[in-house]
């Protein structure tokens, strides 16, 4: 069986023996992948520094027809991911691994949501400044991976009847419901939160792909209010809490 080639982003390394690692990568073109890599920490073997945590490299790999892991032969580094001065660059790094963990399936390919994560990692790779763009950055990303996998909240009318929304300072969001709710449809469920207009304004733009995160820059109170839309959705759809977003939380808060 000849090996296969594809563009990945390391995801998960885990040690297996001596020099050997487990990796889970997400790739271009085969989508996420669990492979052993023998002999990963020798020196001069055939990979190079590339199995770094959320590195993105050039990689061969044998894929088995059947359960089990694939062999990972050979990994080049394309681009390392580094860190800057900013700790929250990192955890929002780490936070694209959780979600392209947790989001998509074994051998399910979906090149958008490839390079949606690369280009999310390349921004945040060596990041140095203000920590305030990185939060509109990954909430950005959050609803543009959710749209890809098929998972996108709706924001524009009632998730449940499809009828309009009304127009008033704060409106229904229904987190087991999948987005906003009307006055009617609200009643009696669970996981219901009350969205400020200016939140809800803000994913609507955050959420539309024609608009760059940069161009959406946010008051303090409202980033803060998405980041944990966000977060509480996510932990909804995934029916446990994402670690990462979690420690953004919290020192979010401790920085406030």
């Amino acid at each position: 069986m000849a090996a296969e080639k594809s563009r990945a982003i390391v995801i998960r390394a885990t040690p297996f023996g001596e020099t050997s690692s487990v990796v889970t990568i997400y790739c271009r073109e085969f989508g996420k992948l669990r492979a052993l890599a023998k002999g990963a920490w020798r020196p001069k073997s055939g990979f190079d520094g590339g199995l770094d945590l959320l590195s993105t490299c050039q990689v061969l790999v044998l894929r088995k027809s059947s359960g089990g892991l694939d062999l990972l032969t050979e990994a080049g580094l394309e681009s390392r991911f580094r860190v800057g001065t900013s700790l929250s660059a990192v955890l929002g790094g780490m936070h694209v691994a959780e979600l392209l963990d947790a989001l998509t399936a074994d051998a399910d390919p979906q090149p958008e949501l490839f390079e949606v994560a690369h280009a999310t990692l390349r921004r945040l790779s060596d990041w140095r400044g203000d920590d305030a763009p990185i939060q509109i950055l990954l909430a950005a990303a959050q609803l543009t991976v959710l749209r890809i996998v098929g998972h996108a909240p709706v924001l524009s009318r009632c998730a449940e009847c499809h009828g309009r929304l009304p127009d008033t300072a704060r409106t229904a969001f229904g987190m087991l419901d999948g987005g906003t709710l009307c006055d009617r449809c609200r009643g009696g469920r669970r996981g219901v939160v009350s969205v400020s207009a200016s939140a809800l304004a803000a994913l609507r733009l955050l959420a539309d792909g024609r608009v760059a995160a940069d161009d959406v820059p946010l008051p303090p109170a409202v980033c803060g209010e998405v980041r944990g839309i966000m977060t509480t959705l996510l932990s909804h759809l995934l029916e446990r809490p994402l670690r990462v977003p979690a420690q953004m939380l919290r020192r979010g808060r401790r920085s406030s």
